[in-house]
C-alpha cells in the first residue's frame, strides 16, 4: 500500500548555532533517548527539502570526497557549519551561503512537533532532540553523488536496515499543484545508481585521517606521501631505498550499499633504516608500524587509486622482510597481530617481534610477511592480495 502525505512548510522560528546547542545540554540537562535511523529519515522526508537544501547536500559530500572519505554529510557538520564535509579545517560556518540551511528546516519541523497550547513551543524539548541529533553519529550518505544530482532533483530518503540486506523502504519526495507528496516505495542499489538517494547511517571513517588529509596537515607527506626519498648510499656505505604503495584497488565490497564505502587499514611493520653491524647497535632497532587508511566507494570498485605513499622510509640491505596486514574496519574490540619482521646481521637472519593492532570484527583481506626478494621480482608491477590489488615499489 502507498503512504501519502502532505508536508506543509512552517516559517522559521529557530536560528540556533552550534555553540548554542553546545550549552543546552548543561543547562537543560541530558538529551532526549538515542533517535534511531529509521526515525531520522522519516523526520528528513517530512522536511520541505528543495533545490538549495539539495545542493547543501551535495556540496558536503563533494567536500568529504574530496578530503579522501565518503559521499557523507555528518549531522553534526549539518548543524556546526552547514554544507561541510568531513575532513573539512574548522573554521567559520558556511551557513551564511544558504538562506534556508537543512538545520533551519529540522527546526521548524520540531518546533511544530513540539508546539503547546498556549500557542509556542517546548523550547527543552526541540533543544535536545537537536542536540540528541548532533552528537548521534549518524549522517546522510549519498552514494554516486557525482552521477546522479541531476539539478534540484529531490531525492529518495532511506536508512540502513543494519541487517546486511540490499533492499529497504524509502520515502520518494514528489512536489504536486497540491503540496509535497510523499510515497514509500522499495530502493536497492539500482535505484540509487539512477537518482539521488540519501541514506541515513551511521559515520564509520571521521575518526581516522585520511592520506589527503594528512598531506594537508603534515606537509613531510609532501605531494609524493613521504618526505625526500635517499639515493643509494648516503656517504655510511649502505644502501638506503624506501618501498612505495604506488596504486590500491579493491575487486569487491565488503559491506552492503546502504553502510557506504569499504574502509582499508593498510599496517606495515619493518625495522628500518637497519645497519647493524655489532650485537650492542641491534639493540638500539625496534620495528616500527606504518598505519593508515583507504576508503574505497562503491562507484571506485574495481579502478586503480593511485598514492604513491611510502611505507617504510629506509629499506637497507639488511631488511630481508617486512609485515603487511591489509583490514576491512568493521570495529569491534581491539586486540593485536603478533608477527615479526627479519632482518640480517652477520650472514644471520634474526626476527624482530611486532604487534599491529586490529580489531576482532575487522575482515582480514591479507596478511603475512613480504621478503625482499618478492618486493624486488615485483617492484612496480601489481600484486594480487586476497580481494585486493597492490602495486609496490622500491626506490
Amino acid at each position: 500500500m502507498v503512504t501519502r502525505f502532505i508536508v506543509i512548510a512552517l516559517p522559521a522560528l529557530l536560528l540556533t548555532g552550534c555553540e548554542h546547542l553546545g550549552t543546552v545540554i548543561e543547562r537543560d540537562g541530558p538529551p532526549v533517548s538515542v533517535v534511531g535511523l529509521d526515525e531520522v529519515a522519516e523526520l528528513l522526508s517530512s522536511l520541505p527539502i528543495g533545490a538549495e537544501q539539495v545542493d547543501e547536500v551535495y556540496d558536503a559530500v563533494r567536500a568529504s570526497r574530496s578530503n579522501g572519505y565518503d559521499e557523507e554529510y555528518r549531522m553534526r557538520d549539518l548543524f556546526c557549519s552547514p554544507g561541510s564535509g568531513v575532513g573539512d579545517d574548522d573554521g567559520p560556518t558556511k551557513a551564511a551561503g544558504y538562506a534556508k540551511p537543512m538545520r533551519s528546516l529540522i527546526e521548524d519541523y520540531l518546533a511544530a512537533k513540539y508546539r503547546t497550547k498556549a500557542g509556542g513551543y517546548d523550547t527543552l524539548m526541540v533543544n535536545n532532540y537537536m542536540n540528541t541529533l548532533m552528537s548521534s553519529g549518524l549522517q546522510i550518505y549519498w552514494p554516486y553523488s557525482d552521477d546522479n544530482k541531476m539539478g534540484a532533483e529531490l531525492p529518495i530518503i532511506t536508512f540502513d536496515p543494519g541487517d546486511g540486506s540490499e533492499v529497504n523502504e524509502g520515502y520518494l519526495l514528489t512536489d504536486t499543484p497540491s503540496g509535497r507528496l510523499v510515497e514509500k516505495i522499495v530502493v536497492n542499489e539500482a535505484v540509487a545508481r539512477q537518482r539521488p538517494v540519501w541514506v541515513v547511517n551511521t559515520n564509520d571513517d571521521s575518526a581516522f585521517k585520511t592520506l589527503e588529509v594528512l598531506r594537508r596537515d603534515d606537509p613531510e607527506w609532501g605531494t609524493g606521501g613521504g618526505g625526500v626519498i635517499r639515493t643509494k648510499g648516503d656517504g655510511d656505505g649502505h644502501s638506503h631505498r624506501s618501498l612505495f604503495l604506488r596504486s590500491f584497488q579493491a575487486t569487491r565490497q565488503y559491506d552492503s550499499w546502504f553502510a557506504g564505502a569499504s574502509e582499508f587499514f593498510i599496517k606495515v611493520g619493518a625495522v628500518e633504516d637497519f645497519t647493524a653491524s655489532t650485537e650492542a647497535e641491534m639493540k638500539l632497532y625496534t620495528p616500527s608500524v606504518t598505519d593508515f587508511m583507504v576508503v574505497v566507494r562503491r562507484m571506485e570498485i574495481g579502478q586503480d587509486k593511485s598514492f604513491d605513499v611510502v611505507l617504510v622510509s629506509d629499506w637497507t640491505e639488511q631488511l630481508e622482510n617486512c609485515a603487511l596486514i591489509i583490514l576491512e574496519d568493521d570495529g569491534g574490540t581491539q586486540t593485536t597481530w603478533k608477527t615479526s619482521a627479519t632482518v640480517k646481521y652477520n650472514s644471520k637472519s634474526y626476527g624482530f617481534d611486532i604487534s599491529i593492532p586490529v580489531n576482532i570484527r575487522d575482515d582480514i583481506v591479507w596478511r603475512g610477511q613480504l621478503s625482499s626478494s618478492y618486493i624486488e621480482k615485483y617492484a612496480g608491477s601489481p600484486s594480487r592480495l586476497g580481494d585486493v590489488i597492490i602495486t609496490l615499489d622500491l626506490i
